[in-house]
Formats: C-alpha cells, structure tokens, sequence
C-alpha cells in the first residue's frame, strides 16, 4: 500500500486488508474447526465468517444504499434470536460461509466503487444519525480490526497458526 495516497484509496486498502485478514483466518480449515470457540468464549471463525456478512450487507446495502435486506436476513426473526448469524453460522458448510462472505464483500465493493464522495450521507440512518461513507468505512475497518483479533487468538489455539 502507498503510504502516501489520497484518504479515499487508504481507507480502502486498510479495509481490504482487514477483510483478507479474517478469510485468511478461517481459511483451510475443516467445519469441525471452524466450529470451534475458544473457551470460554462461544465465539467461532464460522460465526466470524456469517456475522461479517451481515456486517457488510446491512452497513453498505441497507444502511448506505437504502436497499432492503437480502437472503439470509431479510427471513431471519432477529426478535427471537439477536445473534442468529452467530448461532446458525455452526450448522453451514464452510464452502457456503465463504461464499456468503464473498457475495457480501463484492456487493459492498460494487456499492463503493458507484460512490466516489466520502461525504455522502447514508439513505438510513443509525442512532438517530445518518453516517457518512466516510464514518462508515472506518467503522467496518474498526469492526473487522476487533473482530480479527478474536480470529487470531481462535485460529492459533486450533492449529497454532499465527499471523496473516
């Protein structure tokens, strides 16, 4: 990454890399792994994987775009179950998790790459206020830094693997 560039290419490059970091994390790994959590936590890379998703559909399509959710969540009863992206992540294929994320970050990528303007404001709004892209790029970056963490210390305690 150019340490020099203009805010917009940074911001994306710093997401890009966060995104890569978590498939990284989850990658070649069985379903019985992926399933797995680090006592005492019940956190697992599967769940990583699927809330991820949810992350990037809902900041991107539904919050920044307005658009309705989609497949998986537009059915989900989130009344009943606030983590079910969590919950149901432990009974999906990881070929199907991958590819859940994957749809997601390219639905985001085509979003971002209609819009130029980091002081767009999002057609939603969140706690009474309507972010601008430029908010929510950070907070996905952020969003993906915590959640890295936790795939960092989940995966080395499955196969001892560390780093990117």
């Amino acid at each position: 990454m150019d340490l020099a560039t203009d805010e917009r290419t940074m911001l994306l490059a710093f997401l890009a890399f966060q995104r890569q970091t978590l498939r990284a994390k989850a990658g070649g790994l069985t379903a019985e792994q992926l399933r797995t959590p680090l006592a005492p936590s019940s956190l697992t890379l599967a769940g990583l994987l699927k809330h991820m998703a949810l992350v990037e559909d809902d900041w991107f399509g539904e919050v920044l775009r307005g658009q309705p959710p989609r497949e998986p969540w537009a059915s989900v009863d989130w009344e009943a179950d606030r983590d079910w992206e969590f919950h149901s992540a432990l009974g999906d294929p990881p070929g199907d998790l991958v590819a859940l994320f994957d749809r997601a970050v390219a639905s985001s990528d085509e979003i971002l790459a209609a819009e130029p303007d980091l002081e767009v404001l999002a057609v939603r709004g969140r706690h009474g206020r309507q972010p601008s892209l430029r908010w929510i790029l950070l907070h996905l970056i952020e969003e993906y830094a915590r959640h890295n963490g936790h795939a960092d210390l989940i995966r080395e305690s499955l196969d001892g693997r560390t780093g990117t």
